[in-house]
């Protein structure tokens, strides 16, 4: 046998190997040689395994090391990469019989990561809305386009200046061309990343960025075709056009014939039901059939997994069925071997070996990156984004990641780059993925900047005669009656309409990118699953109080960990005064709990950090439902004094206006607040419960209010009174109080479940009160800007 060549052969030499046959896939084990254990590792299968191990724990290793750093995982990944190829680990013979044997090399984790590359391209396609491209803004088109063009324009530039004083070979023009070319995408799924990394994708900076890459991705990919299409025309007329006939007619077939059936398949499926597995297994073998045919056709075979995947319906549940099946074992086992595996190709000799090439990739991969940078930041600048804005939107639509890698690794495997432009190239992207998070981070902070409030915006500092707006969030069918009834004892009038903002909240599931839509009044559908029934109630809210109310109606699908976002965004470009949502316990009608959902809870804790107004949370015992236009509602109110039992008798005044109402205040003393030591506290609430005693008709004729006080000198003795007055109301409002302490609830705080609730509508809110009572928990805005930044 001829000695074999060293890792990673890339001369075109002969060479002959041993190969046994049949092949030796799976061993026996340490026990089949004692003496040399390595031998287990001659067998294809455990040697396989033993690769994808080390890819694994050692890119994690780095990661964890790294992460408090701000670095991401795919540049850890990378790191992981260039640790374990030659240069280092690759010296060692231990590591080299792993890697690096002479009858396997790599070729064998090649294979897989390729293959699982190509599952995840698909996985990518499923994810990516193709509407949003086609119904982008015209803001997002224009970024979208001068940033694959602008890159482009400098790399021509850049190419013709250095070929002024000598010529070039045909070979190292097409790699230049292929260099700009990568450098100058904008990839869909990378920026996608980058955000989720960020946890900005939900912001108006991410949506944006988000529209603007799904048009550069598919102008990047009609460019190309357009190229392939040219550089065919020159060779062949005919074969030009007998390649346009075929991806013609393979688009026709997946989006007019594939796709149809799937929406059969969703058709098929009862509501509420998973998809038959058969299914999902035949979609997954289409989907790799996919890649075979455009591979077949001398074309990528990524191109024809990405495709079919556009081609299936997003979302569930079809799309979601997809995505919880197949990504985590795809992005967390196939795509880190896929990036580790690239990355181990690198080869810092031949960087030091050919400077000309290196020197000009590295000049051409900044210059190109500053070209994207620049044109973005100016094109977001001019459009009245804030400066920072505009620096962390070029900074993020200049990001690269896995599928730019992707691109060189494919075209150095043919032979199309040269390993040292190559080499330079991860670099560039190790570099790029490192630099553009941390920078991001620095720029832009979308919870102080971004719900920072101005202005005083909440009930009691609302005019008499302004119109109160209103932000109701609603999660489920079950959320929409209760949320009516507290709406429709708000007291809209003529002088003080109500407007209201219906937020529809879903979580995001088989998507890449959230969707925000504004409901219309007429319409008769909508393609959100369960929305417009929800949006319809309060349509009719708004028909039955025709001239008092003005009902908007969104729906916003997004990431669970980012649904506050929608909430805030809302609430501070509606410049609305109260947020109302549900409580995530829900109730049956014997009264017990019948769910909790943490989703919501988490997203209710985050509202109540970061929102620019008052919030209440709503919480629905299941308890007395009365008609909306019945003859009478009890209310009762307890006050112990602060600003969010101010801002919850504010709201209790208003809807004491309506003449169906009957108010209780119900105000919490203790023996030692009759002494005469008073603080500015103390003295506004006296000022706002004065009216509440007299009762002297400034709120309005007819108003029947009922004011009590009752003395309370510990936590059970309030708990006591809570318990003894719960039955006798329809509602109860009290103020969340978050970290007032009190002799009244003195040592409740230790029994606290939960503490967004406070410690009183904690009690309203327990397994151990035997009460259906509906109680509204009110938080006056507390996140006021002291100064603009």
């Amino acid at each position: 046998m001829v000695e074999a060549p060293s890792p990673l052969p890339h001369q075109n030499d002969t060479y002959e190997f041993c190969i046994i046959l049949p092949p030796r896939i799976n061993s026996a084990g340490i026990w089949e040689n004692l003496a040399y254990p390595s031998t287990m590792l001659t067998y294809t299968l455990p040697l396989l395994e033993m690769q994808i191990v080390m890819i694994f724990v050692s890119s994690h290793l780095i990661y964890a090391i790294l992460k408090p750093l701000g670095i991401t995982l795919f540049a850890s990944q990378i790191i992981a990469g260039l640790i374990l190829g030659p240069p280092i680990m690759g010296k060692l013979n231990a590591f080299r019989n792993i890697f690096y044997r002479r009858e396997l090399g790599v070729e064998m984790i090649d294979a897989v990561s390729v293959f699982g590359f190509t599952l995840f391209i698909f996985l990518t396609g499923v994810k990516m809305d193709v509407k949003m491209a086609f119904n982008s803004t015209k803001k997002s088109v224009v970024i979208g386009i001068i940033s694959l063009l602008s890159p482009i324009v400098v790399g021509i530039v850049l190419h013709k200046t250095f070929n002024e004083h000598k010529r070039m070979n045909d070979v190292i023009k097409t790699e230049r061309i292929v260099g700009t070319l990568i450098e100058s995408t904008t990839s869909f799924s990378v920026i996608a990343c980058v955000l989720t990394e960020l946890k900005i994708i939900n912001s108006e900076l991410g949506r944006l960025a988000l529209s603007s890459a799904s048009v550069g991705d598919l102008s990047t990919l009609f460019l190309v075709q357009i190229i392939s299409l040219s550089q065919d025309w020159a060779t062949s007329p005919l074969l030009a056009l007998q390649r346009v006939l075929v991806a013609f007619l393979f688009i026709t077939v997946l989006f007019f014939v594939f796709r149809p059936m799937m929406f059969w398949i969703i058709k098929k499926t009862p509501e509420g039901e998973p998809i038959e597995e058969v299914y999902i297994v035949a979609i997954l073998m289409v989907a790799i059939g996919c890649a075979i045919f455009t591979h077949w056709t001398q074309q990528a075979p990524l191109i024809g997994a990405f495709l079919f995947g556009l081609a299936v319906p997003d979302g569930p549940p079809l799309g979601s069925t997809l995505i919880n099946k197949f990504e985590c074992f795809v992005n967390g086992i196939f795509l880190a071997v896929y990036i580790t595996a690239s990355a181990m190709r690198v080869n810092p000799r031949k960087m030091v070996s050919n400077p000309p090439r290196v020197k000009f990739s590295i000049i051409s991969f900044f210059l190109t990156f500053l070209a994207k940078f620049i044109s973005c930041f100016i094109a977001s600048f001019v459009s009245f984004m804030p400066s920072r804005d505009s620096l962390a939107f070029g900074l993020i639509m200049s990001s690269k990641g896995v599928v730019e890698l992707a691109y060189f690794s494919t075209f150095r495997d043919n032979w199309v780059i040269s390993e040292a432009t190559f080499s330079v190239a991860v670099f560039a992207i190790l570099v790029n993925a490192t630099v553009i998070p941390l920078l991001v981070r620095l720029l832009y902070d979308p919870v102080s900047r971004k719900y920072a409030g101005y202005k005083r915006r909440n009930l009691m500092h609302l005019k008499p005669d302004a119109e109160l707006r209103v932000l109701a969030c609603i999660h489920w069918p079950e959320n929409v009656s209760a949320m009516i009834d507290l709406l429709d004892l708000t007291c809209p009038m003529k002088e003080s309409p109500n407007v209201i903002y219906a937020l529809h909240l879903i979580e995001l599931m088989a998507r890449d990118s959230p969707v925000f839509i504004a409901h219309h009044k007429h319409e008769t559908n909508t393609n959100v699953g369960g929305s417009f029934e929800d949006i319809l109630a309060f349509y009719q809210y708004e028909q039955n109080n025709w001239g008092l109310v003005t009902v908007n109606a969104f729906t916003a699908i997004s990431p669970p960990k980012l649904m506050h976002e929608d909430i805030c965004t809302m609430a501070l470009d509606k410049q609305t005064s109260f947020i109302i949502l549900p409580f995530h316990r829900k109730w049956s009608l014997n009264g017990s709990v019948e769910a909790e959902n943490n989703v919501v809870r988490n997203v209710n804790c985050s509202v109540l950090d970061r929102s620019p107004c008052s919030v209440g949370i709503l919480i629905d015992r299941g308890g007395r439902r009365k008609p909306m236009k019945s003859s009478s509602y009890s209310v009762g109110i307890l006050f112990l004094g602060g600003k969010d039992d101010r801002e919850a008798l504010t709201l209790a005044k208003r809807m004491a206006r309506d003449p169906r109402v009957k108010l209780t205040v119900i105000r919490l003393i203790a023996y030692q607040d009759r002494r005469d030591v008073l603080d500015w506290d103390t003295i506004m609430d006296i000022e706002i419960l004065k009216d509440v005693k007299q009762n002297n008709g400034v709120l309005g004729n007819g108003c029947d209010i009922m004011y009590v006080e009752e003395v309370s000198d510990s936590g059970s003795q309030t708990a006591k009174i809570i318990r003894s007055v719960a039955d006798y109301y329809d509602l109860i409002i009290v103020g969340r109080r978050y970290g007032v302490e009190s002799i009244q609830s003195m040592g409740l705080s230790e029994w606290s479940e939960f503490p967004e609730l406070g410690i009183v509508g904690d009690i309203f809110a327990s397994t151990d009160l035997d009460s259906r009572v509906s109680v509204l928990v009110v938080q006056q805005q507390h996140y006021i800007a002291e100064s603009r930044h």
